[in-house]
C-alpha cells in the first residue's frame, strides 16, 4: 500500500471523527440551550418541558418497568407491521409486474389508495378488527404496503429493456427474466425501501395507538396530553425517535451485510 493511499485513509478517518464529534457536540449544545431556555422562561416550561425533567421521568418510568412494558408492545407491533408490509408490498409488485393486465386493472386503485389519508381508515379498522393490536398493525400495513408496492414496481419497470430483449433472444421465459435480470437489478431499490418502511411502520403504529391502544408509547403520548403531563409526552416522543433511529441503523447494517455477501 502506497504512502499516498495510507495518507488518504488517515484523512478519511480524521474526517469521520470530526463528523461524529460535531454531531454529538451539536446535540449537547441543543440540549443545553433547551435547558437554559426553559429554566429562564424564554420558552414555556409547562409546554416544552426541559431535558433534566424529562430525564428524571425517564429514569422513574424505567425503574418501575412501565416504560419497558409500553416499549415492548410498540416495538412488537412495529416489527410485525414492517415485516408483513414489506413482504406483502413486494409480492404485490411482483404480481402486477408479472401480469400487465392486472397492472392496468389495479393502477387506478393503487393511485387512489396512495392518495387517501390513511388516518381516515382508523375508525373502519377499529370496527372491523376491534380495539386491539390487530387494528394497530393494520394501520401500519395500510401505510407501508402501498408505498412498497409503488417503489418496487417502479424499480421493476426501470430495468433496462435492452437487457431483457437480449435474455429473451437466448430463449428465457418470464420466470428466467425476473430471476436473472429484473429482480437483481431492482434489489438495491428493494433494500432501500426497507429504510423507508422503518419510518412508515412507526408512523402507522403510533397513529394506530393514538386511536385505539390501551398500552404502548403512542398511548403514553395521548395519556400525557389528556392529563396535561407534557413532560410524559416529550419523553415518549424522544424515546420513540431513539427507537426508530436504532431500528433504521439495524436495517442499514443488514443492507450492508447483504450487499457484502452478494458481492
Amino acid at each position: 500500500m502506497s504512502n499516498e493511499h495510507l495518507e488518504y485513509i488517515r484523512q478519511q478517518r480524521r474526517l469521520k471523527l470530526k463528523v461524529i464529534f460535531s454531531q454529538w457536540g451539536l446535540l449537547v449544545v441543543l440540549l443545553v440551550l433547551w435547558e437554559m431556555a426553559a429554566r429562564n422562561n424564554w420558552i414555556n416550561p409547562f409546554i416544552f418541558s426541559y431535558p433534566s425533567k424529562i430525564w428524571d421521568l425517564f429514569v422513574s418510568k424505567l425503574q418501575d418497568g412501565s416504560l419497558l412494558h409500553h416499549s415492548a408492545i410498540t416495538i412488537t407491533e412495529t416489527v410485525v407491521g414492517f415485516v408483513i408490509g414489506t413482504l406483502a408490498g413486494t409480492i404485490l409488485a411482483v404480481l402486477i409486474w408479472w401480469s400487465p393486465f392486472l397492472s392496468r386493472v389495479l393502477d387506478p386503485y393503487i393511485v387512489v389508495f396512495n392518495a387517501m389519508p390513511k388516518v381516515a381508515l382508523g375508525p373502519i379498522f377499529i370496527v372491523a378488527f376491534g380495539q386491539g393490536y390487530l387494528s394497530i398493525i393494520m394501520m401500519a400495513l395500510a401505510i407501508t404496503v402501498i408505498i412498497t408496492t409503488i417503489v418496487v414496481y417502479t424499480a421493476f419497470q426501470e430495468v433496462d429493456a435492452n437487457m431483457i430483449k437480449m435474455v429473451r433472444t437466448f430463449g428465457a421465459n418470464r420466470w428466467h427474466i425476473f430471476r436473472k435480470v429484473v429482480f437483481p437489478a431492482a434489489r438495491p431499490t428493494i433494500l432501500s425501501s426497507l429504510k423507508v418502511n422503518v419510518g412508515l411502520s412507526w408512523i402507522g403504529v403510533i397513529v394506530g395507538e393514538f386511536l385505539t391502544a390501551k398500552a404502548g408509547l403512542g398511548y403514553l403520548m395521548i395519556y400525557g396530553f389528556q392529563v396535561f403531563n407534557l413532560t410524559l409526552v416529550m419523553m415518549s416522543l424522544l424515546f420513540v425517535s431513539l427507537l426508530a433511529t436504532l431500528m433504521y441503523q439495524a436495517v442499514s447494517l443488514l443492507e450492508k451485510h447483504w450487499q457484502t455477501w452478494r458481492d
